[in-house]
């Protein structure tokens, strides 16, 4: 199902514990990198998944989704920064490995793979970035995506 409201992705972030980054980055500039940061400072075990390092942010970093699925298990959300070309083998391999989600971030959009994932019955987010929602989602952001300038230490239950 394609999750084309806010409560459905909130709720996707709020029930996933993993997070598989599929072209990650050890770049601190790439705004994959941050994201895996980000994730993994607010709860997340986040996985890179990228044949060129051996790690990112000082996690290790897996070549392929099958290599990270046999060391790990099946990640909850698989979240996509990849050339629209190369997504329709992605979404095959993410529907073999058992996924249950797929979002693929900002601009990295394939109508192919969306309807295979989709028709595959997974949790799709389409054009979103998975930080710039779970920050909208816990106060760190507006709606329209500015910051809120809400500070507070109190958590989110």
């Amino acid at each position: 199902m394609i999750l084309t409201s806010p409560v459905q992705r909130q709720q996707l972030l709020r029930r996933a514990k993993t997070v598989a980054v599929v072209g990650a980055s050890d770049n601190p500039a790439r705004p994959s990198y941050f994201v895996v940061r980000y994730l993994k400072t607010h709860g997340y075990v986040v996985w890179p998944v990228n044949p060129s390092y051996s790690t990112v942010d000082g996690t290790q970093c897996y070549p392929s989704l099958g290599a990270l699925v046999s060391a790990h298990g099946v990640p909850d959300i698989v979240d996509v920064f990849r050339r629209p070309d190369a997504l329709p083998a992605l979404v095959e391999e993410v529907i073999a490995a058992g996924v249950k989600a797929v979002w693929f971030q900002y601009g990295v959009v394939n109508a192919k793979a969306i309807e295979r994932a989709d028709q595959a019955n997974l949790d799709v987010v389409v054009d979103r970035c998975m930080k710039v929602e779970h920050a909208r989602f816990n106060r760190g952001l507006s709606m329209q995506g500015f910051d809120s300038g809400i500070i507070t230490a109190k958590r989110l239950v």
